[in-house]
């Protein structure tokens, strides 16, 4: 058993097993990863404009003519999720919460405050963190496939993952302040979107194949 030393005024430190002639499973190369993860000015940056790319992009909504319209919350965050892995998109979704709560405009609808973020939709917004979470951690994964095709398929299984915490727990929380049955909650804040949702993941993927290896060029 190993531990990890401190390098620098940012590092994670955490226990790490190594196995000696011994190929290590998956599940432990991904989890060495993130708990030897060393972060870096250049990270700490690239976690800065994630929370700006999702306070941009989160007000902003896709009209579709009679169609619910699209939001690109869930799409910022899950390409920063890819980009970034799962504790520095989370961060980055700490970041733009706070912004909102501070006063910045970057809720749904150019909102802001304590009262939406504690709100009844409040529950989608700290959602994020979840979707960034489990997002982070397939995209992680998704590297160690062997096939091109099985890494696309963890990714698109991570996040549809995330999207369902996501609305569990935002609709958990939608229904304890309206008062709503659940029926009535998913045809109003989850049916709708789920197409929006799943035309996003696919986005993800295309875009993340293309901007992740020039992120992670040194």
């Amino acid at each position: 058993m190993k531990t990890g030393s401190f390098e620098g005024s940012f590092t994670f430190f955490a226990d790490r097993c190594i196995f000696v002639n011994c190929k290590p499973k998956i599940g432990l190369q991904v989890y060495e990863e993130v708990a030897a993860m060393h972060i870096t000015n250049r990270q700490l940056t690239l976690t800065a404009l994630c929370a700006a790319l999702i306070s941009v992009l989160s007000p902003i909504a896709i009209p579709l003519g009679n169609l619910v319209p699209v939001s690109l919350a869930t799409l910022a965050v899950m390409i920063s999720a890819v980009l970034t892995g799962p504790l520095l998109s989370a961060f980055a979704v700490m970041i733009y919460i706070l912004l909102g709560i501070m006063g910045l405009p970057v809720f749904a609808g150019f909102s802001s405050g304590a009262s939406i973020a504690f709100g009844m939709t409040g529950g989608y917004i700290f959602g994020y963190l979840l979707l960034a979470l489990c997002t982070g951690y397939g995209a992680l994964l998704s590297r160690h496939m062997e096939s091109l095709n099985k890494s696309r398929a963890v990714l698109l299984c991570s996040m549809i993952i995330g999207t369902l915490l996501l609305y569990t727990a935002g609709t958990a929380c939608f229904m304890k302040y309206t008062g709503m049955h659940l029926s009535a909650c998913l045809a109003a804040c989850v049916l709708p979107f789920l197409p929006g949702d799943f035309v996003k993941m696919i986005l993800v993927i295309i875009l993340g194949e293309r901007l992740a290896p020039l992120i992670q060029k040194r």
